[in-house]
């Protein structure tokens, strides 16, 4: 374990230029031990800087996924959807796609027909066939072949996610691992199976029980959040989220509509009492008995070998997300489900993901912490410094709770 601490390496961080600051909190499910830190300060778009606040809103990007997937569950609940049921009825562009295995000597994709029904299951764990282009070389070559777009896409141009993620499956449902737009996915047939957006629906059953009434998907509009936007500054006008995507920020600039995979705003506290109420499994937001599940390992042996394939890759250490790349892991509904205890750090069964490059999240029931790190990079962002950055506060901030817990002690 890192001996680093938040305290020194985040300043430091600051003054060589990394960070503009950083918001980081944790808390167990009682709020007994709490912890709030606030390092640096954020720009206005008129250029002035202030110091950072608690009630500043961020951009989740990818951990978006998670609160998509609590909303996907209280559908299950609610009897609109199932878990390992055909999602084709509500989405049917997911039934009877192509499988693109390869590419032809004369650069033609290799396509097979799909054999298997996608599940909702399968679109929480990245099991479904459903893979980014920008994770995958084949897929990028297809797209690269097949999809054209203006370079500034006007209102009309815009994309909602089934036109966003049109492209051909990877694999057959259920047989490999990929991490995609899946969240997406789940987040449109949501909308269907309620007749309301996305936003609307995790207002009303997830944001409203835990009085968090400061969240919006892209385009942020409520003038209350937007004067409070951490990346609506001189870098990104536009509130793509740049910095914490590492630039770039097209997957905003072409969205139309909320998308469940990478689309939400809200604040840290916001955030992290989603994560108590899971933690505490306090039944305000879904059953006990279905937050049990999220704790349960969802691969297939096929899709949990592909997923260890894909860990040996480059693209191990983004989905590891700070675990050790031969760990026993396995995928929870929805992040990366650890398999086994770490001594003096995470539990096994601890569920954890991101977003982008600055954002991390974890809820570890087995030692009763949950936390979140929003570190605010400068562009451009130097991908490996935040990277250790967001491990240092993975692993003090269980120091810190120890220190905490040794100091109540009689």
């Amino acid at each position: 374990m890192a001996a680093d601490s938040i305290d020194t390496s985040i300043p430091a961080a600051i003054e060589a230029g990394k960070l503009n600051g950083a918001l980081l909190s944790a808390t167990d499910a009682q709020g007994r031990f709490v912890y709030e830190k606030l390092f640096g300060e954020r720009t206005l778009l008129s250029g002035e800087k202030r110091p950072h606040q608690s009630d500043d809103v961020v951009y989740l990007a990818s951990a978006t996924k998670f609160l998509t997937a609590i909303a996907a569950l209280q559908c299950v609940e609610d009897g609109l959807l199932t878990l390992r049921g055909d999602v084709s009825a509500l989405a049917p562009e997911l039934a009877n796609k192509e499988v693109l295995t390869g590419w032809s000597d004369d650069d033609q994709p290799v396509m097979e027909p799909q054999k298997k029904s996608i599940t909702l299951e399968m679109l929480l764990t990245h099991s479904a066939g459903l893979n980014y282009h920008f994770a995958d070389a084949d897929l990028a070559r297809w797209h690269a072949k097949f999809v054209s777009r203006p370079t500034d896409p006007g209102e009309d141009a815009k994309l909602r996610v089934e036109e966003t993620f049109s492209y051909p499956l990877r694999y057959q449902p259920g047989e490999g691992w990929m991490y995609g737009p899946g969240l997406d996915w789940a987040g449109r047939i949501v909308e269907r199976a309620t007749g309301k957006t996305l936003c609307e629906r995790m207002h009303e059953r997830m944001f409203a029980p835990l009085d968090i009434t400061d969240a919006q998907f892209y385009p942020v509009l409520d003038e209350r959040l937007r004067e409070r936007l951490v990346d609506l500054n001189p870098d990104d006008p536009g509130c793509l989220g740049r910095a914490v995507l590492g630039g770039g920020g097209d997957m905003n600039r072409w969205s139309k509509g909320d998308f469940g995979g990478h689309g939400l705003f809200m604040t840290v506290p916001g955030y992290l009492k989603i994560l108590q109420s899971i933690l505490a499994n306090d039944g305000k937001l879904l059953k006990p008995s279905t937050v049990d599940d999220m704790f349960e390992n969802h691969l297939s042996p096929a899709s949990a070998a592909s997923f260890g394939a894909v860990s040996s890759t480059p693209l191990g250490p983004f989905i590891r997300v700070g675990t050790a790349l031969d760990a026993k892991a396995g995928y929870g509904l929805s992040g990366l489900l650890t398999l086994e205890d770490v001594e003096g750090w995470y539990g096994e069964r601890t569920l954890t993901w991101g977003g982008g490059l600055t954002f991390a999240w974890f809820i570890d029931r087995k030692n009763d912490l949950c936390g979140v790190g929003a570190l605010q990079a400068k562009l451009p962002v130097d991908g490996q410094a935040i990277a250790e950055l967001k491990q240092t506060f993975r692993h003090d901030i269980y120091r810190k709770r120890a220190a905490w817990a040794e100091s109540q002690a009689p």
